[in-house]
């Protein structure tokens, strides 16, 4: 879900998401979209593509710095590639120095009701792959009322995130 600032095109995950790297993306033909029993977890893997983001950089122009802030959106697809939702958010740079770090909040919107999640970010502005990143789901609306749980969130190819939504339950 949530994006990072990155050195290079500095834009948020995301994730829960920044989801995504700045490239072009497309949706993964990868196994997602499954729920399945743990105990009284359930688990919904899901992958995502960037549809916006609007960044609001503190020095324009110049090297990323604390409070940088970016606004995006993203599409959420199932295992058989059909949109099941999205994801909204922000993320904001709280640390620039030891590889950067962002603090988002994201709302992702299933055909369920709502979840949202946040967390930090680490290492934004390393040079390579975004790196994988876990956040706090902090609660939801209709099925997903009072939920609780993390979302953890893998780079899988230039530009695909896979979100695995793990909720307590």
């Amino acid at each position: 879900m949530m994006r990072p600032i990155r050195a290079a095109c500095l834009g948020t995950a995301t994730a829960l998401a920044a989801l995504l790297a700045c490239a072009s993306v497309a949706a993964a033909a990868t196994d997602t979209g499954s729920v399945h029993d743990k105990g009284k977890d359930r688990v919904i893997t899901l992958t995502g593509r960037l549809a916006q983001q609007t960044r609001f950089p503190v020095n324009p122009g110049g090297a990323p710095a604390q409070g940088d802030r970016t606004v995006f959106r993203s599409i959420l697809f199932d295992k058989n590639n059909k949109e099941v939702g999205e994801t909204d958010g922000t993320c904001t740079t709280t640390r620039v120095e030891n590889g950067g770090a962002e603090e988002c909040v994201v709302t992702y919107t299933l055909p369920d009701g709502q979840l949202t999640v946040q967390g930090m970010y680490f290492g934004i502005l390393n040079p390579g792959p975004p790196p994988s990143f876990d956040n706090a789901i902090t609660g939801g609306t209709g099925k997903y009322d009072r939920a609780r749980g993390s979302v953890h969130a893998d780079t899988i190819g230039t530009g695909i995130r896979r979100f695995t939504i793990d909720l307590d339950r």
